[in-house]
């Protein structure tokens, strides 16, 4: 808009003008520091059991949907540079956080490694530990911490993390991630909203659980020769346990782990639980179990009690609770 005035007014409002502009450039950097000191101040929290420091991450990248999906539900999509998703992993498209994952990038289809972060200009890698994280792979955290790489493990993987061992039922695991990414990123109040709502949903299944003996259940994740199942520090455990079953191995403590076919047919478990990957679907498992001799068998085999969990309603991430409400309400159409 253009005004007409007195040269005298016009000098006038020139001075003024400059003061002003020099007030508001003085305030626009008082708040740009105030940014820049937030973004550089440097918060210490548990990366399993070693207390590490960190400044809030601006590139991030994520290994797997879980790790993702945690970051997106803590709304911070503007802090996460790509994800990487191994064959296994569903389509992206499939998670609650679909939008989110069409602003980053996708980075790999492969895994995790150590070359694919540092020419992705990472300040920041969430994984789990044997599962992103590998010494046999060459990309651990120690070895990011010497690139000046920020890093942090799902806490239900640090169950066997060398050095810095710690355990946590897996949806405790689930909601202390959550808990301290929102202090890494500094976004806690975000994180205590988040859990709380996780919470809930738990606790809304729990009071609805069938009373009586739990069902005995078998996750079988994959293999013919010996299968590959769960034992008690993964989150299908807890999904089991909560929705009102008995994992069959839940004496094991162990996280993905090898048994035998004898001590499956032992267990007579009434429902099998199929973890289904993107490369190795559902339905190609429940045909090889009505057909084996080892399992042909099996109360659940014979009565078809099969049920489907999505490969990152399995895996530690939110829609581990997704997982455990369609289970509940399986266990409980079954018992009706």
């Amino acid at each position: 808009m253009t005004m007409t005035r007195s040269p005298r007014s016009a000098r006038r409002r020139t001075a003024l003008g400059s003061a002003l502009a020099t007030v508001i450039l003085l305030s626009g950097c008082g708040a740009e520091v105030g940014t820049d000191a937030k973004a550089s101040a440097k918060t210490t929290v548990k990366r399993c059991g070693e207390q590490v420091e960190y400044t809030i991450p601006k590139r991030a990248v994520a290994y797997e949907g879980g790790s993702a999906d945690k970051l997106f539900s803590l709304g911070l999509v503007d802090h996460v540079h790509g994800y990487v998703m191994p064959p296994a992993n569903p389509p992206v498209e499939e998670s609650p956080w679909a939008g989110d994952y069409a602003k980053v990038k996708m980075l790999s289809k492969d895994l995790l490694n150590k070359e694919l972060v540092v020419e992705a200009k990472s300040d920041f890698v969430l994984a789990g530990w044997n599962s992103g994280f590998k010494d046999e792979r060459g990309i651990t955290p120690e070895i990011l911490d010497k690139l000046g790489i920020q890093s942090y493990m799902h806490a239900e993987s640090c169950f066997n993390y060398p050095g810095h061992p710690e355990k946590h039922t897996p949806f405790e695991a689930l909601y202390t991630d959550l808990e301290r990414l929102g202090k890494i990123f500094q976004v806690e109040d975000k994180a205590d909203e988040v859990v709380g709502g996780l919470k809930k949903r738990v606790e809304a299944v729990k009071a609805k659980a069938p009373k009586g003996d739990p069902v005995p259940v078998f996750l079988y994740d994959s293999g013919t020769d010996q299968p590959f199942t769960a034992g008690n520090q993964v989150p299908p455990n807890d999904i089991i346990r909560t929705a009102g079953g008995r994992n069959v191995f839940d004496g094991l403590d162990q996280r993905w782990t090898q048994v035998n076919w004898e001590a499956v047919a032992k267990s007579e478990p009434e429902v099998i639980m199929i973890l289904d990957y993107g490369d190795l679907p559902a339905e190609k498992k429940i045909d090889f179990l009505r057909k084996s001799p080892h399992t042909k068998g099996l109360p659940a085999v014979e009565k078809g009690n099969f049920f489907i969990l999505d490969y990152n309603e399995g895996i530690s991430g939110p829609r581990n609770i997704d997982g455990l409400e369609k289970f509940a309400k399986y266990l409980g159409e079954l018992k009706s």
